[in-house]
């Protein structure tokens, strides 16, 4: 019966349930009404387990897993159930999923990871787990340890300490490790190495050292310089430059006494001494012209053996300097080990490329090393002359010019002679000098004998602004501009000969005439008789030998001769114009002596020869002429003479036509208007040929010019020897008689009946010639 009732209870029980159990997974009955969403991520312990995150979704659930992990089954971090698996921590630094760059180190954590930089590198950002690595400068942020005596060098995630000069490691670390002094005297006694010279003693400083020098050598107050010799006696003021040149002594004296303070020890401001050495070649150079080539190459050595001692006690590596008269550029350099590398030195005017090697030589090096580029502004006109020696090699050239800035290029190298390696120099041209387009740029240097000379130099190249001059030695150098003469036309040589040749035959005719012709003797004719033999004899050794340069004594005693003949066709036309003034202006005693006559017409000129023979004996004869040369003044012996005669004989003739206008108004009343001005343009024309206007001309015959001067000169010379014959032979009476009574005795009887028929009638012949003689004084024209 018990049994029964709980059956009965058990039954009613499961009647109950029957709406419940009817419900899908996922799902719960709600007091056996309907079925409700289980929220399986309520949970506890969670279903997803740990470094998870729960999604409840109706009649069911998915997990997903925090950044950082991820389900290793699935090989996913999301949508899975806990029957899948659970999260479990991701290793970034396995899976290369970091981002730390190249100079870091990753390491993992649970759930993340973190880059560690490597040594020397810092982060870019405070982020543990992120930012990139960069190099971190030690020695910026004063971290680096090196001590007091080297220099930090950065490196890429390290640094270096590099010792100063005259210190060395202690330790073989490139990062580490401190200095210490090296003793350089004992280091060079051990290797036997003599690094003060012989006149040296090496004492050890601090990360250095210095050479104490005997009496008469320097280091020139620095250290690390070997001692070198001071030539103080090389700036003594006794030489001849000295004596002559203002100004050259105090530079002498001022060097010397820097000198002597170097030899005792003392130092010196290198570039206060360059100023005062400017300014003093300042004072030379600016009043003008220096007078010899021994004065040009005493200043210019002075000025480079002082630059050789101011270079070493300059306080910088180089300095540049510019006065009223000269430019300087100056760069040194000094270290134990000769420099090497390019020098570039510009001025104004020139520019200078050359090597460090070259400066220093190959030789003892002394601890320095010094070049230097000199810009001399106005000193051309003081060097253009002296161009002897490249006359010798520059044959066809007419004359020489400088057309540049003069430039000294000094170094330290003692051996400058013979370099391994050329400078080279770039000039600029002169402005304002018209160029001749047959003109040669030669590259010259100014020599010991101080002449110009293109030994060892060479022309690199040239325009119409700029020559580049390439030297195996140094000095100071410039361009020259060589002028090449014209080459004669066969016209103008045919010209010259038929005119010499005319002007010669009608000159023997008038001496012959002068000489022997009876009724012309007086002062005039003995005037025309000389002139005549004077200009034949020049014209004669003109045609023959004014060409002929060799012998060289030949060529000197042709150019002599024509010096003085020249000359004494000048001196007699002086005189014929002193004796048409006298007898125009006083008519009465117009005779001279004819001692007065030779004494004026022959010794006037031999003097001036033998003058100019002993004050220039080298300027007779030239390379191309026989003929005054064209330098050094000389021409001026025979164009001044010639000036001053021209100049006296223009008054004369200007006294001489007035007068004679006066006489012809006066004497010829029945004269139409006509014929007076024929008549006095006629006299005035020939008066102006017989007074030598015309030698206006032959004064530039020799210099260079245009053709038309050479052919000017030509004609007119030839027209001379003619107008003498016409003027004074043909145009005049009793010349005429003469002629007529000398052809009559060899010629026809109609001469002879001609000759009668005047001599029929001598009183009235002589009358005419009395009046023709009051006229014009001999000679009726």
């Amino acid at each position: 019966m018990g049994f029964g009732k709980e059956l009965l209870i058990l039954g009613f029980v499961c009647a109950s349930l029957k709406p419940v159990l009817g419900c899908e997974s996922g799902y719960q009955a709600n007091f056996g009404e309907n079925c409700t969403d289980v929220d399986e991520c309520a949970d506890t312990p969670p279903i997803c387990g740990n470094y998870s995150w729960c999604n409840n979704t109706l009649g069911s659930y998915f997990c997903s897993c925090v950044p950082g992990f991820y389900n290793p089954i699935l090989k996913r971090t999301f949508n899975f159930t806990a029957l899948q698996g659970q999260c479990i921590d991701v290793n970034e630094c396995l899976e290369n999923t970091s981002n730390c760059g190249p100079h870091a180190t990753c390491e993992n954590l649970i759930g993340s990871y973190e880059c560690i930089c490597q040594s020397g590198y810092k982060k870019t950002s405070t982020n543990g787990s992120s930012g990139h690595c960069e190099d971190f400068d030690e020695c910026f942020e004063k971290i680096a340890n090196c001590g007091p005596h080297a220099t930090c060098k950065d490196l890429i995630g390290s640094y270096e300490c590099s010792c100063n000069s005259g210190y060395e490691k202690t330790s073989a670390n490139n990062s580490s490790g401190h200095c210490e002094d090296i003793d350089e005297c004992m280091e060079a006694q051990n290797k036997k190495e003599d690094i003060c010279g012989e006149k040296g003693t090496c004492i050890n400083l601090d990360g250095s050292y210095r050479c104490k020098c005997e009496e008469g050598y320097t280091a020139y107050g620095h250290e690390r310089t070997r001692c070198s010799e001071l030539k103080c006696d090389s700036f003594s003021g006794d030489s001849s430059p000295a004596k002559s040149l203002g100004g050259l002594a105090d530079i002498l004296s001022m060097m010397k006494n820097s000198c002597l303070a170097l030899s005792g020890g003392g130092k010196a401001d290198g570039d206060a001494l360059l100023e005062k050495l400017l300014t003093a070649a300042d004072t030379i150079l600016t009043p003008g012209d220096l007078e010899s080539g021994k004065d040009v190459s005493g200043l210019l050595s002075t000025v480079e053996r002082s630059i050789l001692l101011i270079g070493p006690q300059m306080k910088g590596n180089g300095t540049k300097m510019e006065t009223q008269e000269m430019e300087a550029e100056i760069a040194v350099r000094r270290g134990i080990t000769p420099p090497t590398g390019p020098i570039h030195l510009t001025s104004e005017h020139a520019h200078l490329n050359t090597d460090w090697s070259t400066a220093a030589g190959t030789g003892s090096y002394p601890g320095f090393a010094l070049a230097a580029l000199l810009s001399y502004k106005n000193l051309g006109a003081s060097v253009n002359r002296s161009f002897e020696d490249l006359k010798e090699k520059e044959k066809d050239a007419l004359s020489f010019q400088v057309f540049s800035k003069v430039v000294s290029v000094v170094v330290s190298n003692p051996s400058t002679q013979n370099l391994s390696t050329p400078v080279n120099i770039t000039f600029s041209h002169l402005e304002g000098i018209k160029q001749n387009p047959e003109a040669r740029f030669i590259c010259a240097y100014w020599n010991e004998r101080g002449v110009w000379s293109p030994d060892g130099c060479s022309q690199e190249q040239s325009n119409a602004t700029h020559t580049v001059c390439s030297c195996g030695h140094l000095s100071s150098f410039a361009v020259l501009m060589a002028l090449y003469p014209m080459k004669p036309s066969f016209e103008l040589q045919l010209l010259t000969k038929i005119g010499l040749t005319i002007s010669l035959v009608c000159l023997v005719l008038s001496i012959l005439t002068f000489k022997f012709c009876r009724s012309i003797q007086g002062t005039r004719t003995t005037i025309h008789l000389h002139l005549c033999i004077c200009l034949l004899v020049a014209d004669l050794v003109f045609l023959v030998g004014i060409s002929r340069t060799r012998p060289e004594g030949g060529c000197k005693f042709v150019a002599a001769m024509l010096h003085f003949f020249f000359l004494g066709v000048m001196t007699w036309m002086l005189l014929e114009g002193v004796q048409l003034y006298r007898m125009v202006v006083l008519v009465f005693n117009a005779t001279i002596r004819p001692v007065y006559l030779y004494v004026t017409g022959y010794g006037v000129p031999l003097g001036i020869v033998i003058l100019s023979a002993i004050i220039r004996p080298g300027g007779y004869g030239t390379d191309n002429h026989c003929w005054l040369s064209l330098e050094h003044g000389l021409i001026w012996s025979f164009f001044g003479p010639v000036c001053f005669i021209i100049v006296l004989n223009i008054f004369f003739f200007l006294v001489t036509v007035w007068k004679l206008a006066q006489k012809f108004a006066t004497l010829n009343p029945d004269l139409s208007k006509l014929h007076k001005i024929k008549a006095f343009t006629v006299t005035a024309i020939a008066q102006m040929c017989i007074l030598g206007l015309m030698w206006v001309f032959g004064a530039f015959l020799f210099s260079e010019g245009t053709t038309a001067v050479a052919y000017i000169f030509t004609i007119l010379n030839s027209l001379q020897g003619a107008l003498v014959f016409i003027m004074h032979c043909l145009l005049s009476k009793q010349v005429r008689d003469e002629y007529v009574q000398f052809l009559s005795c060899i010629c026809t009887p109609q001469m002879k009946r001609y000759s009668d028929l005047s001599s029929t009638n001598p009183s009235s012949s002589q009358s005419q010639g009395s009046r023709s003689g009051q006229i014009t004084g001999e000679s009726q024209i």
